[in-house]
């Protein structure tokens, strides 16, 4: 069942997501090689609550940890651990945060040092598939229009898109209906309306689209070791359109970026 959100409950929400874009913004000059994701994860855990929210994660389905931390070839679910991060490694972090009884949830592929061109492509890719997901979620439109602008924006790049994970409605709990596939087919599946509140999320590999699923019961790595994005927005439908209710900008501003690409998205 959809929840929809009255403006009330979407101002607490992202208040919540709020606290985890600053938390990522903390994260960000701290993602270097040497620092351990572990040291990370720590980090992290202080400021949520520092910031009056509980960490969204820890103890989620058993979740031993505050972040998902996962580099490289990793997709997603990675558990923080004391192996120091190298130059040339990307590392996607993922975090959620728990204020006003509502969740925020989103993630951030981090470059580590210097990385290669392909390397560097390919997180610039995912983040532009993001936005144009975004676009499309909008009133009178459906989940398969979000998927499908996904997709076909990384697969004319060869990209491979994740099947089996996908991004969901947020809100009290912190997976509501409806799954958000970052793949579909236009005008398919639950349609959109004001007041409903998703996190959009594109995981998306440099080669095939196929994971695979550790024993640990969490670690999902690609499956041909090629190299893994993960970008991730919390979005409420307002007056019909996407507003974003996380932001990169506390990211940008400790890592000296200029991006104008929220601006379209932000609350009038």
């Amino acid at each position: 069942m959809i929840v929809i959100k009255t403006r009330e409950e979407i101002e607490l929400m992202r208040e919540s997501a709020q606290i985890v874009s600053k938390t990522l913004g903390m994260l960000a000059k701290e993602v270097k090689p040497g620092a351990t994701t572990l040291q990370l994860d720590k980090m992290a855990e202080e400021f949520i609550r520092d910031h009056g929210a509980e960490p969204g994660f820890l103890g989620l389905y058993d979740f031993p940890n505050t972040l998902c931390m996962s580099p490289n070839e990793q997709v997603v679910h990675g558990f923080p651990n004391k192996n120091p991060l190298v130059e040339g490694d990307i590392i996607s972090i993922d975090c959620g945060a728990l204020k006003n009884g509502f969740y925020g949830d989103h993630a951030y592929t981090f470059e580590v040092g210097e990385v290669l061109p392909e390397t560097k492509k390919l997180l610039q890719i995912t983040k532009e598939s993001l936005y144009v997901g975004i676009r499309e979620f909008k009133a009178g439109n459906r989940v398969g229009d979000v998927g499908y602008a996904i997709q076909n924006y990384c697969e004319a790049h060869d990209y491979g898109v994740v099947r089996e994970l996908v991004g969901h409605g947020l809100g009290k709990v912190m997976h509501e209906d409806p799954e958000m596939p970052n793949y579909g087919k236009r005008g398919r599946g639950k349609k959109f309306k004001e007041g409903m509140v998703v996190a959009i999320e594109p995981m998306i590999n440099a080669g095939t689209h196929r994971i695979k699923h550790h024993n640990d019961g969490w670690t999902i790595t690609t499956l041909d070791k090629k190299m893994s994005a993960h970008f991730e927005h919390d979005v409420a439908i307002v007056d019909g359109k996407p507003q974003l209710l996380s932001t990169f900008d506390y990211i940008y501003e400790a890592l000296g970026i200029e991006s104008n690409e929220e601006d379209e998205f932000r609350k009038k």
